[in-house]
């Protein structure tokens, strides 16, 4: 994207930007909550973690290609192609050809496009984000007609944005752009037939579904059963199964054993506690059971993550807690 060329990319940081409750941090400003990063992703990075986060992502990736997992799956992105990001679901970006690989990633928070005080027509704009079916990313391809729209628009954005010598006026032009790219996403998804209590009602969901997430980050070692993961979330059992899977893409026990997974990765590459430690701090009594199910998830064994990884020597101050972003 010819906007980007003479800018600056920063290397993606991922478990130095997770609070003390696992989710990433982003502190945008109240008045503004708006923000574009141009970021660049190594191989030398090593294990990205799986995140998620409160804000709302849009993923735009540079280069030649690019694998996401998001949830259950795993997506296959080109060079311009536009994800609307599932941003409580566990995602991060698993790999790509090149050493190195560019993507710019755009965060608001809703209340920057949509709030409670807005028209009720102003949530189209937000629609796409709440509004994803499992198996059916929201990704507009490079090749597609209606993404050349997108990306006229993108460009304008970005070239308004990092105009930092037209303040105010640059924020001002900034969400008119940003507004003109959610407005070709959200035709181009079509699910403007979402009625906007329904709207409502996803966004009550994934707020009440956060006190579930923080929790887990912090106690992903002890047993957590769907009945306590129910009450937790201030749900029916019934009606936690369904929103739970409806929200992230995966089942209660999937979406736990992944918190587990992640967690051990985590300790494989920055600590050299012994592998069976490593198992039985992240709930995994059995190291045996523990190397099937890492391998069957992360299709490495535990030592091949650690001997690629090349551990920091940190046990007393290895971290336990789950990177619950992105890329």
């Amino acid at each position: 994207m010819r906007a980007t060329s003479a800018r600056s990319f920063e290397p993606y940081s991922g478990s130095d930007m997770v609070d003390e409750k696992g989710r990433y941090k982003w502190d945008p400003a109240p008045d503004f909550p708006f923000i574009i990063k141009l970021l660049s992703f190594s191989r030398r990075q090593g294990e990205r973690p799986l995140t998620w986060h409160d804000y709302l992502e849009l993923f735009i990736p540079l280069g030649r290609r690019c694998r996401l997992r998001v949830g259950d799956s795993v997506l296959n992105l080109g060079r311009g192609d536009v994800l609307v990001m599932d941003n409580l679901k566990l995602h991060c970006v698993l790999d790509f050809p090149e050493p190195q690989s560019r993507a710019i990633v755009i965060r608001f928070l809703p209340d920057f496009v949509y709030s409670f005080g807005s028209f009720s027509i102003d949530h189209l704009f937000c629609l796409p984000f709440y509004h994803q079916i499992e198996g059916q990313p929201h990704v507009l391809r490079r090749t597609e007609a209606a993404t050349a729209r997108v990306h006229a628009a993108l460009g304008r954005l970005l070239e308004c944005y990092f105009d930092k010598a037209g303040l105010p006026y640059s924020q001002a032009g900034t969400k008119v752009f940003f507004l003109e790219v959610l407005y070709h996403i959200a035709r181009q998804v079509r699910v403007s037939e979402v009625l906007h209590s329904e709207y409502l009602r996803q966004q009550r969901r994934s707020v009440q579904l956060r006190k579930l997430f923080d929790y887990t980050s912090q106690h992903s070692a002890e047993r957590i059963t769907v009945d306590q993961a129910a009450a937790i979330a201030g749900m029916s059992r019934n009606y936690f199964l369904d929103a739970f899977k409806a929200v992230t893409g995966l089942t209660w026990v999937q979406y736990f054993n992944q918190v587990r997974l992640t967690n051990g990765a985590h300790l494989l590459s920055e600590t050299a506690l012994p592998i069976a430690e490593i198992a039985a701090r992240v709930g995994y009594a059995d190291q045996s059971y523990f190397d099937r199910v890492f391998r069957r998830h992360f299709s490495r064994t535990p030592r091949e993550v650690r001997r690629e990884n090349s551990p920091i020597v940190m046990p007393h101050r290895a971290r336990r807690n789950v990177c619950v972003e992105s890329a």
